[in-house]
């Protein structure tokens, strides 16, 4: 048996697409120990979706005592260490790793690391140039990186990681390895996503050119996370009455655009009104839960709207990787409009998204009861 040790501290964004992709593996004689420090945000809630073997809680963090926690929960005869922003590129990634535990004088093997189409420049050069394409069997250099390792657990029991120091453990660990006559290999055919380097300094424009050439000559398209495993879950805010558009309830615009959408997997009306419940679900949207009507007051901004429906979601076990609001009063989207947003959004790493137009008119905004226009001086006509 193989026991996966992932640790994990505020994962939220990068734990669910770790564990599918972990839990797609063509090898599956396997179990899953998350090795949690602290996190304050949802990495453990969303983490309990899979079949998660133990949750061990770290406190006093240092990376060799989260795995030696983890490790000696585990039942396996082969450790991996993965970290949980490291996302497996392929469903061979752990048998590359194990095969090469056929030669018992292998004590270690790390895979590789390949940043993703956001990872900032200075990354990408690192990563493509410490983690390359060759296969290397290493008796004297004691590189390797628990991100993405896997260790013979007998040799762990004789030299467990060290728990004092803040980092290079891996290294510490394989140099003890190699003065015991051990090998270290670097398996290239295991690889992992991973969205940031191991340096962050350096030249920014040398560097953006030396990522280029790199890039030039690699055939891997750009890396981002796959959407359409992404749990994409539509909310669209509405109060009160049923409006309508061209006799048509004003809403229904909306939830046909979410329903054409070809990332979203779920589609979520968050209302205080029971009529527009029962409507919002004949046009095929969800409703499963009503909000309170002081959620509608004029004074209520959409933000907390959305906390409060992402804390019903989550009470009922639905967990969005990604939220898309839609509010109903702009019914004519463009096509595809959604979608592009949502493409943007995860191929560049980004945060949140905010559909915009240029607008070449003048804008007026009421200011402490007068209406002033925004732009100063004279605007050309």
């Amino acid at each position: 048996m193989v026991s996966i040790i992932i640790r994990t501290k505020n994962e939220e964004r990068w734990i669910v697409p770790c564990l599918r992709s972990v839990f797609k593996q063509s090898y599956k004689d396997f179990e899953v120990i998350l090795v949690d420090n602290e996190s304050t945000d949802n990495t453990v809630e969303k983490a309990s979706q899979f079949e998660i073997t133990k949750v061990v809680r770290c406190k006093d963090y240092s990376p060799g005592l989260a795995l030696n926690m983890g490790i000696r929960e585990s039942r396996g005869e082969y450790i991996v260490c993965l970290s949980g922003h490291c996302i497996p590129v392929d469903d061979k990634w752990l048998y590359s790793l194990l095969r090469n535990f056929e030669d018992k004088n292998v004590a270690g093997v790390y895979g590789r690391q390949e940043p993703m189409s956001f990872t900032s420049d200075f990354d990408k050069r690192d990563l493509s140039i410490i983690f390359g394409l060759d296969k290397k069997v290493q008796t004297l250099d004691s590189f390797f990186h628990n991100a993405n390792s896997m260790i013979r657990r007998d040799l762990w029991e004789e030299v467990p990681f060290n728990e004092t120091i803040t980092n290079i453990e891996d290294r510490i660990w394989a140099q003890r390895m190699l003065h015991k006559g051990y090998k270290i290999i670097y398996e290239p055919e295991a690889s992992v996503y991973h969205y940031h380097g191991v340096h962050q300094n350096g030249d920014m424009e040398r560097c953006r050119n030396v990522v280029r050439i790199l890039e030039s000559m690699e055939s891997r398209a750009a890396r981002h996370l796959d959407i359409e495993n992404l749990n994409v879950v539509a909310i669209i805010p509405v109060r009160g009455t049923v409006k309508h558009l061209k006799q048509k309830p004003l809403i229904g615009y909306t939830i046909e655009k979410a329903l054409q959408s070809k990332y979203i997997k779920k589609t979520i009306v968050s209302t205080d009104s029971s009529e527009l419940a029962v409507l919002a679900q004949g046009m095929g949207a969800e409703v499963p839960f009503l909000r309170d009507s002081s959620l509608s007051e004029d004074y209520v901004d959409v933000e907390r709207v959305l906390q409060h429906s992402l804390d019903k979601m989550e009470s009922l076990k639905i967990f969005p990787d990604i939220m898309v609001s839609l509010e109903i009063t702009f019914p004519f989207r463009p096509p595809n409009l959604i979608d592009n947003m949502i493409e943007q959004l995860i191929k560049n790493g980004l945060d949140s998204i905010v559909a915009a137009r240029r607008e070449n008119k003048s804008i007026w905004k009421e200011r402490e009861g007068r209406i002033e226009q925004i732009e100063e001086g004279l605007t050309p006509r």
